[in-house]
């Protein structure tokens, strides 16, 4: 088993073996655990901690696991609980425990793989809620003050409180699943989950049993039946970012999704009504895509109800200075570090770029410097290495003339402070010896 990630979990248990053996599985995964032998001092550990998923047997003396749960909902919606008791009730009335608000019902004493994978997808289920932006859309985590993003920010408000499917299009690394969680907090659907997804990231042959889940004994290695995104965003929403990439065989299984309102677990012939809301993404020509035949064009009909276009970073005008001294603030927070500032003349680098890579670019570019520029200030001569030097067009002549001069001298000055040490001088610009070298021989420029 991987090891977890590091998740609070609260077992909730009278019987001192059983607690201790599923917090000693837990553990050894790497959960934070801590337990409580009756459901009162489990509710009073809910109001001071706050946990990312509960383990809660349902027969124990005084209050019970049922009347916990109802209780547990009030006081804590967002927290995703699993509920663990004899097989008869799994057989009897697992749908209608679920129906009370449980994630998910477990046999008493579960194999630890399947323990384990519940209370994981459980845990990662409460931080997603956790996550989302305020409902009043006071802070949509997207800053800017250019007309582009003020045009983006007044769509994402007419767009957010429909039902309808939104196709949100935009470069890499521009922005688009955050606009996808502005529009779920700005929804009716903010009280229910977001779940996402990267389609390119999921292998062809798995792509099914992460959207749809899958039954026990589905196949080798399906050792407890598992929710697929579709049912884990059950009454909220769900986002499939890269949706272009998906194989001809997942879109046409998902097109039946969204018409229908329905799915099957892989290994399952009962079909599960779903309520969700689907958002999607793409960085591709999907017209073009439908052209060739890599993308339905029902499929991108369903998906396409509302369009949303996020602007590239280059389209934003001002923004780059406001986004770099954003990130490069907060970067230095996380970081632990001193506050540096960048000099009009890095501003004045940043602002002439053309930014292939986007606010991500940006972003990455900002925690470099935090990372490898001493001193309180970023200049542009400790950026100029990291930038792509620009190609084609008019524009692009002055810049790459402006970016290559300042390089050479940002060279220059490193092999000159490391008294002709090539290694030295490569790791005060941040870049390996190989790289320098070739930006020598481009230059010209000799050790001295």
């Amino acid at each position: 088993m991987t090891p977890a990630a590091k998740h609070d979990v609260l077992i909730v248990d009278d019987h001192d073996n059983q607690r201790q053996q599923l917090r000693g599985v837990l553990e050894d995964e790497g959960f934070r655990v801590t337990d409580s032998p009756d459901a009162e001092g489990g509710l009073a550990a809910i109001e001071q901690h706050p946990f990312d998923a509960v383990v809660l047997d349902v027969n124990m003396p005084g209050m019970d696991g049922l009347t916990a749960l109802a209780r547990l909902t009030q006081l804590a919606p967002d927290l995703a609980v699993v509920i663990v008791t004899g097989e008869g009730l799994i057989q009897r009335g697992r749908e209608a425990v679920i129906k009370l608000g449980a994630f998910d019902v477990l046999a008493k004493m579960p194999e630890p793989e399947d323990l384990v994978g519940v209370v994981r997808q459980a845990a990662e289920l409460t931080r997603s809620r956790r996550m989302r932006p305020a409902r009043n859309g006071g802070d949509l985590g997207i800053l800017g003050d250019s007309p582009a993003v003020a045009n983006l920010i007044e769509t994402i408000r007419k767009v957010a409180p429909s039902q309808a499917r939104v196709l949100i299009h935009g470069e890499n690394g521009s922005g688009k699943e955050l606009v996808a969680s502005a529009i779920h907090a700005l929804s009716g659907r903010a009280h229910g989950p977001l779940v996402k997804i990267n389609c390119a990231a999921i292998p062809k042959d798995l792509v099914e049993s992460e959207l749809f889940g899958y039954e026990r004994g589905a196949f080798t290695g399906a050792m407890q039946a598992k929710k697929g995104r579709f049912e884990l965003a059950d009454r909220g929403t769900l986002f499939l970012d890269e949706i272009g990439e998906l194989s001809a065989e997942a879109q046409a299984k998902l097109l039946r999704a969204i018409e229908t309102g329905e799915i099957e677990r892989v290994g399952s012939t009962r079909s599960v009504k779903v309520d969700v809301r689907v958002l999607s993404a793409t960085n591709r020509d999907l017209a073009g895509a439908i052209e060739s035949g890599e993308f339905r064009q029902d499929l991108y009909f369903r998906l396409n109800v509302l369009p949303v276009q996020v602007p590239a970073l280059r389209e934003r005008g001002g923004d780059v200075a406001l986004l770099a001294r954003h990130f490069l603030t907060t970067l230095c927070e996380a970081e632990g570090r001193p506050e540096k500032k960048l000099t009009p003349e890095a501003i004045e680098l940043l602002q002439g770029y053309a930014w292939p890579g986007n606010v991500r670019e940006l972003r990455n570019l900002m925690e470099r410097a935090v990372v490898m520029v001493d001193g309180d200030s970023v200049g542009a001569e400790d950026l100029v290495l990291w930038l792509e030097t620009p190609r084609g067009g008019e524009d692009a002549v002055g810049l790459r003339g402006e970016i290559e001069r300042r390089e050479a001298d940002a060279v220059r000055k490193a092999l000159e402070s490391a008294g002709g040490n090539v290694t030295q001088a490569a790791a005060a610009l941040g870049i390996d010896r190989t790289n320098l070298h070739r930006k020598m021989r481009k230059y010209g420029i000799q050790r001295r």
